[in-house]
């Protein structure tokens, strides 16, 4: 049975998006899904929504903050600076979070595609990277103090890292030519070459 309209709240139209995308995608997803993933109209849907682009770039802010806070909250935990940035490095390569609605890599990846097209979903996207970033540079500036790491411009650092992250779930996800596994593990590789660790964080993963 359909639910009552005035029962419906805004936030949980975003949660049922972000599950609708996390089934189709975002340029498969339409408002008549979201809408019957609840059991409402698609009028009540855009009542609080004044197009499918603001809901779905919404959604995304929200399945992101979850991603995002957890990132911040490893960067600032318990732990040698090496112990934190592996937390951090494993959190961008998750698979999937109890936290999140969507698995991390593959809705960015959505999102980098449809960015492409539409604005509003390519704003979060770049938001959502200088976040990362900003919290890698500031575990990094704070290991380079502490002398764990080593690095010259801890903010340039933080980018290459982060780029060689993105590139490793295209690879990975996208692509298939790198198992899981191996993407860990050369994260784990370039990231000690750029802050002047002896050897790899972790042993090798299987490949």
């Amino acid at each position: 049975m359909a639910r009552q309209q005035a029962e419906i709240r805004r936030e949980e139209i975003l949660r049922a998006a972000a599950t609708v995308v996390s089934r189709k995608g975002f340029a498969r997803t339409r408002v008549a899904d979201v809408a019957a993933e609840l059991g409402i109209s698609a009028g009540l849907v855009f009542y609080h929504f004044d197009s499918k682009e603001r809901l779905l770039s919404e959604a995304f802010v929200l399945a992101s903050e979850r991603d995002l806070d957890t990132v911040d909250a490893a960067v600032a935990g318990p732990g040698t600076h090496v112990e934190r940035l592996r937390n951090v490095i494993r959190l961008h390569q998750q698979i999937s979070s109890d936290t999140s609605d969507l698995d991390a890599w593959p809705r960015n990846i959505d999102a980098w595609a449809e960015g492409r097209w539409t604005e509003e979903i390519r704003e979060v996207a770049r938001r959502n990277d200088e976040r990362w970033r900003n919290a890698l540079t500031r575990l990094i500036t704070s290991g380079v103090e502490a002398g764990e790491f080593r690095s010259a411009d801890p903010q340039e650092t933080a980018l290459r890292i982060c780029v060689m992250l993105d590139g490793l779930a295209v690879a990975t996800q996208v692509r298939g030519t790198l198992s899981r596994g191996r993407a860990r593990a050369w994260a784990d590789e370039c990231a000690a070459r750029e802050l002047g660790l002896p050897s790899p964080m972790l042993p090798p993963a299987q490949r």
